[in-house]
């Protein structure tokens, strides 16, 4: 990204608080990004050129100039945001491509959270353009092309909406080799299913004919389907006021109606021609009340023809998804790992942590187990008292969180809510990757029950990322039993499956990392493994259907022996009990700092291991015999307290 003064010919455009505009000037087109015209307040030129890292704001007393312009009828960009607004190193460049309107509006409820992420720029399509779609789609690759050349490293993100899916589309298809991120709103693939679609040569035909206003001759149209008569308004409606520009009035003329509807039905012909060539990786998100377009049944569609493809589906929303205030676009990109800063990504240094609003969703989602199991945690002091709450955990990383994996995970979110609500700690866990990734699309449920592990900063485990943890002093939630030990037999509840060799003393002795042991009670308070894995494998097509499962996702330890190696992916079946209560302790912490040379002896390692893993073992005795002390372990108990003290009470448990 190249730095420019003031003015610089390019489709962009360029405002600044500033005193009233002087008259705009023109110059003859330049591809030079240093060329300048220091008095002018508007970028603006017919063919499409570089943008530029000068962030800088389109302001209302400025925007009448979009239309008012003698070149208001070209295509150019512009960025949103003020001069000088922050963002993260190698922040990637975000091209947004609007829906039929050509705005460029589109994202303005996401402009400041996306511009500490991004470098936003937006494409204007003017409302008398007449631009054909295999133009525009060359003025977007020429921009795509020349911020490649210059930033070979970095992804660029294409986030279209509806028409403007179909724009990214387009060149994704015609540029396999660059690194595109693709982010699809309703995309208009879908427009040869619109209920628009059949009424194209009429409104041309009466277009033509009848000079009247565009309301009345849509009320005409469309007679009694006042649903899509109101989508066809809410859409046009905002092509004017979600954008913020007085001069939009020609949208809701027929003529320049009817070419955006021809516009989308050639982009929807082009784009779909091409889809087999798009090879970006692409993140679809798609509106369950769509009007306009069959956006739910497409966006399944685009995902079984798009290798690299993620979906969302929005039930809610309606046709104009990024102006739903209920969602917010940045939020989409963490829960679904889609934000990267480099070819590859990095699962550690990519990651953003949650937001305050954020984590209240997060909690909110997994609250009913909080409700249902009232979890109580327990941690030990330095000095080996053991103490209510979390005081006991150490406040500097890097940390190692070791412990007892319940089945099915449950104790996952109440712990790491927990932690990051009274200490402010954020724990990222090392998770299985089928969380993160399946290796073929199968029986194996959707990725999207796992956004909120990585909300909260999950990665998959792995030597490369359990290094960065420690390295950039994170707080590490680690499982050695793993899924063998969340997805346990009859009669092995509270049994640690770790391997026979210890996986990470070492590594964290290289970082003078403490570990710190615990221990999680209660699962069999909620129910009775009733069917296991052992019950299934014996029926034909339980064992078929583990083997198709197992084959979508990334093995682990498949070089290890015994049960440890046993990660097969199965659901077990559980009878409901009355459900009782959580309780956790986390050990006294293990400080490996000063003894790093001692450890890397092999055997002296393993007899840390050994430590560690005997800790978690005490945890969970202790817990299990002081829980009978407790008058209230009984959901039964905790209701009648809540009934007496208010339900936003804290119940209380037994005395350490």
């Amino acid at each position: 990204m190249a730095t420019v003064g003031n003015f610089f010919y390019s489709p962009f455009i360029h405002h600044r608080p500033s005193p009233p505009p002087p008259p705009l000037q023109l110059k003859p087109f330049s591809a030079s990004l240093t060329s300048h015209a220091p008095n002018s307040h508007i970028q603006t030129i017919n063919i499409p050129t570089p943008v530029s890292t000068t962030n800088i704001r389109l302001d209302v007393q400025h925007s009448d100039r979009l239309t008012s312009s003698p070149d208001r009828a070209s295509p150019r960009w512009f960025s949103p945001l003020d001069a000088g607004s922050s963002r993260l190193p190698n922040s990637p460049i975000l091209l947004y491509l609007p829906g039929i309107g050509g705005s460029g509006f589109g994202l303005s409820l996401h402009h400041q959270r996306l511009g500490e992420m991004f470098d936003i720029w937006c494409l204007h399509i003017p409302p008398a353009d007449r631009t054909p779609f295999p133009e525009l789609v060359k003025l977007v690759e020429r921009t795509v092309k020349y911020e490649n050349q210059q930033s070979p490293e970095r992804p660029i993100y294409l986030v279209g909406q509806s028409f403007g899916a179909c724009l990214a589309l387009a060149v994704a298809a015609r540029n396999p080799q660059i690194d595109l991120v693709l982010v699809l709103a309703n995309p208009a693939t879908s427009f040869n299913g619109s209920q628009l679609r059949p009424l194209l040569p009429l409104l041309e035909s009466v277009s033509k004919e009848v000079d009247a206003g565009l309301s009345y001759i849509l009320n005409l149209i469309t007679g009694t389907n006042s649903t899509l008569a109101a989508e066809i308004s809410k859409i046009l409606a905002a092509m004017s006021s979600d954008s913020d520009l007085s001069g939009l009035n020609e949208v809701f003329s027929m003529e320049t109606f009817v070419w955006k509807l021809k516009l989308l039905d050639s982009a929807c012909s082009s784009t779909n021609s091409r889809l087999h060539a798009v090879k970006a990786q692409t993140l679809i998100l798609s509106s369950g009340k769509d009007q306009l377009l069959p956006s739910k049944q497409e966006g399944e569609r685009l995902h079984r023809l798009i290798p690299k493809s993620d979906i969302r589906t929005f039930d809610e929303s309606g046709h104009t998804l990024f102006m739903d205030q209920d969602q917010d676009l940045v939020t989409i990109l963490k829960c679904t790992r889609f934000y990267r800063r480099s070819r590859n990504g990095d699962y550690v240094y990519d990651y953003l942590p949650p937001t305050d609003y954020e984590f209240k969703k997060a909690r909110d989602s997994h609250r009913f187990v909080e409700a249902l199991f009232s979890p109580v945690m327990f941690s030990t002091l330095e000095d080996g008292k053991i103490v209510k709450g979390l005081s006991g955990i150490p406040s500097t990383g890097p940390v190692i969180i070791v412990g007892y994996h319940m089945m099915l995970g449950l104790e996952l979110a109440p712990l790491v809510a927990n932690i990051y609500a009274e200490r402010g700690i954020l724990v990222r866990g090392v998770a299985h990757p089928l969380m993160f990734n399946k290796l073929k699309k199968g029986r194996m449920h959707d990725l999207s029950n796992y956004d909120i592990h990585r909300l909260m900063g999950a990665v998959p485990v792995s030597p490369t990322n359990f290094f960065k943890l420690l390295k950039s002093k994170s707080h590490i939630l680690l499982y050695p039993g793993g899924m063998r030990e969340a997805l346990h037999r009859k009669g092995e509840e509270y049994k640690l499956f770790w391997p026979e060799r210890s996986e990470f003393v070492r590594m964290a002795a290289r970082f003078g990392a403490k570990i710190v042991p615990f221990g999680v009670v209660g699962e069999d308070d909620i129910g009775e493994l009733v069917f296991d894995y052992d019950d299934q494998m014996k029926i034909p097509y339980f064992r078929r259907s583990i083997q198709e499962i197992t084959e979508e996702v990334t093995q682990l330890r498949s070089d290890f022996e015994g049960e440890v190696a046993n990660q097969d992916v199965h659901l077990p079946v559980m009878s409901p009990k009355l459900p009782g209560r959580f309780y956790y302790l986390f050990g006294k912490p293990i400080d490996t700092q000063g003894i790093q040379e001692e450890l890397r002896n092999r055997d002296k390692a393993h007899e840390l291991y050994l430590e560690v893993k005997s800790e978690v073992e005490n945890c969970l005795s202790y817990l299990k015999d002081k829980r009978q002390n407790d008058p209230y372990r009984s959901i039964l108990s905790r209701l009648a307290y809540q009934l007496k003290h208010g339900l936003e009470t804290e119940i209380p448990t037994f005395e350490p």
